[in-house]
């Protein structure tokens, strides 16, 4: 049986003659004027949006584009004002790619322009992971879906939604639960079950993604306060937020690694929207919380799980980091790393605190075992499929290595007051 799985490919346009660049400058002007015209009427209707950009000088996909777009900026986003740094929203119709081995970059788009015999292509530089995935998407044999053009300064990235078929992770026999423990310290800690006890703990460190984003938040603030060009301050930023994306897309890829170690793999990991939305840790944790972005690295995992056939099953994070994996009684973390059990009857005196928790949430997948203590049972601690958060895998739209936006990261890091 076989499911749809919906990932983002990109690409970075191979340097473009000036003829090109002109053309691609008047595209993204034009399509913004257009985008700004439409939000400033207040236009809540697809109807209404194709009224204001049908005269604007616009290919016939970004305009059905902006009519779908427009009217969610405030009824789905709640958008107040507009970021002037808007990516050209392409409709599939505009998804139109061809591959020769005999160019010196393989795979060529064809650029969609108002009039006609006005398209252009233009060469791209892919990621080699998503080879596979630009030949289907070539061959149709993976379904385009939304396409989005930015440009970075003197780079057009392109991104591409594709859905494509994989077979449904399923397990045979005796399945192997394995708990993905999510921090900054740690940045996972994996914990396989083995007949109840935690075997062979795979760690992968989080000091160098902790280092950047400390280094990015003083970086960015001192060229703000010393109120350099808006280019210098985006050019930084994208710099530290490549190197993070490229830490989390290693640390999922080792994750799923460790999985496949075992024989029927089921990865668990906790349902952290549940966290985000009912716990407050106080303004400077939550924002924290929000700038490192634990979701993108779950979404990463479990895509990257989904291809390999690797079920993916989220459980109640209530007192994973407080309970003894195993005589689940509560106990203390006298220090980040240690955590201390109080049953003096449980072979457990102290134990690794990232692995206690990682075994905790293997050993939760089990709707019938006693997971959160019944004094403390906020909810159902059984399973979940991930349909009910924002990281599940099947019907998600972000699978990319999605980046987030400057005025994210200046919402989520600490102000001075803070620290």
């Amino acid at each position: 049986m076989s499911t749809t799985v919906t990932k983002t490919l990109q690409a970075t346009f191979a340097p473009p003659t000036a003829h090109k660049q002109s053309k691609l400058n008047d595209l993204l002007e034009t399509y913004r004027d257009g985008l700004q015209e439409a939000f400033d009427a207040g236009a809540s209707t697809m109807s209404a949006v194709s009224d204001i950009v049908t005269p604007y000088d616009l290919p016939y996909q970004a305009k059905a584009a902006l009519c779908n777009y427009v009217p969610k900026l405030r009824k789905t986003y709640n958008a107040k004002e507009l970021d002037d740094g808007h990516p050209i929203r392409l409709t599939n119709q505009a998804a139109k790619f061809d591959h020769s081995e005999e160019r010196d970059y393989a795979f060529t788009w064809w650029v969609p322009r108002p009039g006609r015999g006005t398209n252009f292509w233009i060469p791209l530089r892919i990621n080699p992971e998503q080879e596979d995935l630009w030949h289907d998407l070539v061959s149709e044999d993976a379904k385009a879906g939304e396409i989005r053009l930015q440009k970075h300064r003197k780079n057009w990235v392109l991104h591409v939604t594709v859905e494509y078929p994989v077979e449904e992770p399923t397990t045979n026999g005796d399945t192997t639960h394995i708990g993905l423990d999510i921090g900054e310290t740690a940045l996972i800690t994996g914990c396989a079950l083995k007949d109840g006890s935690p075997t062979d703990p795979f760690v992968c460190s989080g000091s160098r993604a902790k280092h950047l984003r400390k280094e990015m938040h003083t970086t960015l603030k001192r060229l703000q306060e010393r109120d350099v060009s808006e280019w210098r301050i985006e050019d930084r930023f994208s710099h530290y937020q490549n190197a993070l994306t490229d830490i989390v897309e290693k640390a999922s890829r080792q994750a799923v690694e460790y999985a496949k170690r075992y024989e029927n793999p089921v990865l668990v990991m906790e349902d952290l929207t549940y966290i985000r939305e009912r716990l407050d840790y106080g303004k400077y944790m939550n924002r924290r919380l929000h700038s490192w972005a634990f979701a993108r690295l779950q979404g990463r995992i479990e895509d990257k799980a989904t291809e390999a056939g690797i079920p993916v099953e989220y459980v109640n994070p209530a007192y994973t980091s407080q309970t003894c994996h195993s005589c689940h009684r509560i106990g203390r973390r006298d220090s980040q790393a240690e955590f201390r059990c109080p049953n003096g009857d449980c072979h457990v005196s102290t134990f690794q605190a990232d692995i206690n928790a990682s075994a905790n949430i293997a050993r939760r997948v089990d709707p019938w075992g006693e997971s959160v203590p019944l004094d403390k049972a906020e909810r159902d601690d059984s399973p979940q499929d991930g349909s009910g958060c924002d990281t599940a895998t099947t019907h998600r739209e972000k699978s990319v290595p999605a980046q987030m936006t400057l005025t994210a990261y200046e919402e989520s890091e600490p102000s001075a007051s803070d620290d």
